[in-house]
C-alpha cells in the first residue's frame, strides 16, 4: 500500500464509518470522509482526533446530491459506502410499519436505492473500480429456513419484506440487487460486506445513544436490563474493529468480490445474558423463557474467512465493550 493511495468513506461520522476511517488511518492510508456537516464539533472533532487525523479531509455531502460527492471520489481508490443506515420513519414521522407498500417504497426504501446508484454513479464517473458497501445480514434471510446461510446463495424475498411491512429490511435487499446491477454494467468490483449487532469501541461520543452500548451502561449502573421478558431469539454480532477490517480485507485482496458475512455468529439471547453476567454479576436480568429456546441462526463463513481477517469471539468482545464503557472513554 502507497502511503499516498487515498481512500473514501461515505458516512464518515457513523459507527461503521467511523470504524473504517480509524482502521484506515491507522494503516497509513489518506482518507477523504462525507458527512451531512463536516461543520459540526460534535463529530469533525472526534474524526479528527483519531490517530492519523492529520490524514483525513473532511467533505460535507448528501446522498440525494450526486454531485457532492465528486470532490471527495477524486483521486481516490475506492470508497466504502457506510451511510445507508436503517430507516424505520419517513419525512413525516409516520412509522414504516404503519405504511402500504406504494408509501413504504416511496419514504423508506426509494431515497436509499437511489442514494446508493448516485454515489455509484459520481464514482463511476471519477474512474474509481473498487467499491465495498455495508449492507445488513438482513438481506440474506431465504423464505424456506436453512441450518445454515450462505451470502452468496441465500436472498430474502423483497416482495415478501414488502408485504409484511418490513421496508427497512427489503431496502437492503433491493439496494444490494441494484448496486450489483450498476457494477456489472460498468466493471466496478464490488463488495458488499453484511454486519449486525456492533460491540466495541465506538469514535464519537453520539454513538454511545445507540444499542448495545446503551443497554449496556445501564446494565453497568444497575439498570433496567435491555428487556422485561428474555426474548426468544437470537442475535448477530462483531466487534467494530474487526468489521473495518472485514472491509479494508475486501478492497485490498484484490481477487474480493461479492457478499460477505460481517458477524461473528449468532447467540440465543439467554447466552448473551448469561455472558453478561459473568462480567457483571449483580446485573439485572429479564424474566426468564418458559417455552424451549429457538436455535441461533447459522451461517456459513467460507467467504468472510476466504478474507484473512482474525475475529474475535463474543466472550471477548462483550468484555472488551463493557471495560471500554466502564472506562468512561469521552469523558
Amino acid at each position: 500500500m502507497s502511503e499516498q493511495t487515498k481512500l473514501c468513506v461515505v458516512g464518515a461520522s457513523g459507527l461503521v464509518g467511523s470504524s473504517i476511517v480509524r482502521a484506515a488511518l491507522e494503516r497509513g492510508y489518506l482518507v477523504n470522509g462525507t458527512l451531512r456537516n463536516k461543520n459540526l464539533p460534535s463529530k469533525s472533532t472526534y474524526l479528527k482526533q483519531l490517530a492519523g487525523g492529520e490524514r483525513l479531509t473532511l467533505f460535507d455531502a448528501e446522498m440525494a446530491d450526486g454531485a457532492s460527492f465528486e470532490a471527495p471520489l477524486r483521486g481516490a481508490d475506492a470508497v466504502f459506502i457506510a451511510c445507508l443506515i436503517p430507516t424505520y420513519k419517513g419525512p413525516s414521522g409516520m412509522l414504516a410499519v404503519e405504511m402500504d407498500v406504494e408509501r413504504g417504497y416511496a419514504e423508506i426504501i426509494k431515497p436509499t436505492v437511489d442514494g446508493c446508484l448516485n454515489i455509484l454513479r459520481s464514482a463511476q464517473r471519477n474512474g474509481l473500480r473498487n467499491v465495498v458497501i455495508c449492507s445488513s445480514t438482513s438481506s440474506t434471510n431465504p423464505s424456506t429456513p436453512v441450518p445454515f446461510k450462505n451470502e452468496a446463495e441465500h436472498w430474502s424475498d423483497e416482495n415478501e419484506q414488502c408485504r409484511v411491512k418490513k421496508y427497512t429490511s427489503a431496502t437492503k435487499t433491493i439496494m444490494e440487487k441494484a448496486a450489483r446491477k450498476f457494477a456489472e454494467e460498468n466493471d466496478i468490483r464490488l463488495s458488499i460486506i453484511l454486519p449486525t449487532g456492533l460491540y466495541g469501541e465506538a469514535v464519537l461520543p453520539e454513538h454511545m445513544r445507540h444499542n448495545p452500548f446503551a443497554w449496556l451502561a445501564r446494565a453497568i449502573d444497575g439498570g433496567n436490563p435491555h428487556h422485561e421478558k428474555m426474548p426468544n431469539s437470537s442475535v448477530s454480532m462483531i466487534h467494530l474493529r474487526d468489521l473495518a477490517n472485514l472491509f479494508l480485507a475486501a478492497y485490498e485482496n484484490h481477487n474480493a468480490c461479492g457478499r460477505y458475512f460481517g458477524v461473528w455468529g449468532s447467540l440465543h439471547w439467554k447466552d448473551i445474558y448469561a455472558e453478561c453476567q459473568k462480567i457483571l454479576p449483580n446485573m439485572r436480568m429479564p424474566d426468564p423463557i418458559a417455552e424451549p429456546a429457538v436455535v441461533p441462526t447459522g451461517f456459513d463463513f467460507s467467504r468472510r474467512d476466504s478474507l484473512g481477517v482474525n475475529i474475535r469471539d463474543f466472550p471477548t468482545f462483550l468484555r472488551q465493550t463493557i471495560e471500554w464503557i466502564q472506562s468512561k472513554p469521552f469523558q
